[in-house]
């Protein structure tokens, strides 16, 4: 026989596969297990054996000497896999799903498996949920993997965690599927420091394919008006999108959207702030909350900018918080059902104040002297009164009863002025009138930007007084006979609607 090696190697006793070929240790060099000359001939078994191992990323864990071991036969393979069966059954591990999968020929090199695999943080209850991660090897696969997946940021506490959620991650190449994910998350602008948190909450995204639903989901939403820069920090949020299927969830939950009144460029304004929104259910969650808004009385007209001012109510409980708050409103503040739809439509986050909350400025007013009846009336009209600080009520009634001296009847009238700053528009504007001579409503001198006021300060007359305007949160006033409160006098609905939804 033809011996090709004669280079002295160190020598360990255990089966390895004739057919197989085996590594050296440091050169990576190929090593056929028999003479290739006599192909025919029983083989002559070659032992290479490395020293333990270990990586810089996870110095505690030796690699092993052995990681697959092989046996002659069909007879002697049979003989081994029940004995690693009952070692595995011996430890609680039920192998039933390990039937196709092959299996080191050793219990020792299983044992390391397992232990391994303990180590990094999974339990016997763990590994029999997905008991396939036995059958990679700890050299070939999840060192590698682990390796790289903390060094791309994934914490080695929560390793064990990722792996759990995971696990088919074990079986992963390293250059061939997780590098180019990696790659293409920042490309998104995913910020490097994001990528371990972005994995950590979505391991799933390692197994899809870069050219199928991820690039699909980016292209579609930038279609709609998504600035492409706002792509990262959307994955950053809420990575599950880029696993979401664009014909049959994103793009009907945008037709629908649009279908009410929303328009596309505001739907992206929302998506870029609130990316999570992609994930709301069309079927089970969307549509019965706007039908459920729609049952309590609100508008269709105005479900659009409903929905602007406050989107996440899309994905809340929708029927049982309404049910609440209208009977709160009724049995409290005497608010009908009528006038409890209006204070949804013009601030729809009334939905999620619990009763503490919208109770505190309501006793404040009922304390100043105001009447439940007329309680309910602000509130109807200006509702942002319940969102307010009581503090700052305080200041500006002291104020607007000892310095203007004015009767509570135009607080009734104008709720707003306690939307307004003290110090930064009412007192000023106060005082100027004061210092000009100009006795005016409320409304008059408050609901009107800077340079409207300034116009009006000068003018040789005074306007006549009109119907107060609709307070609506996060947009403009609207007065009656279309004149607008703003200094952009041609805006277009769709553009008012932008605002109020940037302006969340």
């Amino acid at each position: 026989m033809i011996n090709l090696f004669r280079r002295k190697l160190p020598i360990r006793s255990f089966i390895v596969n004739p057919f197989q070929y085996v590594s050296h240790e440091s050169k990576g060099v190929i090593f056929p297990a028999s003479d290739p000359l006599k192909p025919y001939e029983e083989p002559q078994f070659r032992v290479l054996a490395t020293k333990p191992y270990s990586t810089s990323k996870f110095p505690e864990y030796e690699m092993p000497t052995v990681t697959w071991g092989v046996v002659h036969g069909r007879k002697e393979k049979l003989v081994s896999r029940v004995i690693i069966c009952d070692y595995l059954k011996s430890i609680g591990i039920i192998p039933d799903e390990l039937e196709e999968v092959e299996l080191p020929s050793t219990v020792d090199v299983m044992r390391e498996r397992v232990e391994f695999l303990q180590k990094i943080g999974l339990t016997i209850d763990d590994i029999n949920e997905y008991p396939l991660m036995l059958g990679c090897s700890v050299r070939k696969n999840i060192i590698p993997v682990l390796g790289y997946l903390e060094k791309v940021g994934i914490q080695r506490s929560k390793m064990g965690e990722f792996v759990k959620k995971y696990p088919q991650v074990l079986h992963a190449s390293v250059v061939v599927e997780l590098v180019p994910v990696v790659r293409f998350l920042r490309g998104l602008d995913v910020e490097k420091q994001d990528i371990g948190y972005v994995l950590m909450k979505y391991p799933d995204l390692l197994g899809f394919k870069l050219e199928g639903t991820m690039s699909t989901s980016v292209a579609y939403l930038v279609s709609i008006g998504v600035n492409p820069r706002d792509i990262g920090p959307m994955v950053t949020q809420y990575p599950y999108f880029l696993g979401m299927r664009v014909g049959t969830m994103i793009k009907p939950l945008v037709e629908y959207l649009v279908s009410l009144g929303l328009p596309k460029e505001v739907l992206a304004r929302m998506f870029e702030k609130r990316a999570y929104l992609i994930g709301y259910d069309l079927e089970e969650m969307v549509k019965p909350n706007v039908d459920c808004l729609v049952s309590f009385g609100v508008r269709k007209e105005v479900l659009a900018s409903v929905i602007a001012q406050y989107p996440q109510m899309l994905g809340l409980p929708l029927k049982a918080k309404l049910s609440t708050q209208q009977y709160i409103f009724n049995l409290k503040l005497k608010i009908d059902p009528e006038g409890f739809a209006r204070v949804i439509e013009r601030m729809p986050q009334v939905i999620s104040l619990g009763q503490n909350v919208i109770m505190k400025p309501v006793d404040f007013l009922l304390g100043r002297g105001i009447s439940v009846e007329d309680v309910a009336k602000m509130i109807v009209k200006c509702p942002q009164l319940l969102a307010l600080q009581v503090g700052l009520m305080k200041n500006s009634f002291y104020f607007f009863k000892s310095e203007m001296g004015r009767p509570l009847k135009e607080l009734v009238e104008f709720p707003e002025y306690f939307t307004y700053g003290l110090e930064s528009r009412i007192k000023p504007r106060y005082q100027r009138l004061q210092h000009k001579g100009i006795r005016c409503s409320l409304s008059w001198f408050l609901n009107c930007s800077d340079q409207r006021f300034e116009e009006r300060l000068y003018a040789d007359y005074i306007e006549t007084e009109i119907q107060g305007p609709s307070f609506v949160m996060g947009g403009k006033l609207d007065l009656p006979g279309n004149q607008m409160v703003s200094d952009d006098e041609d805006e277009s609905d769709d553009e008012i609607l932008y605002r109020r939804t940037v302006s969340l």
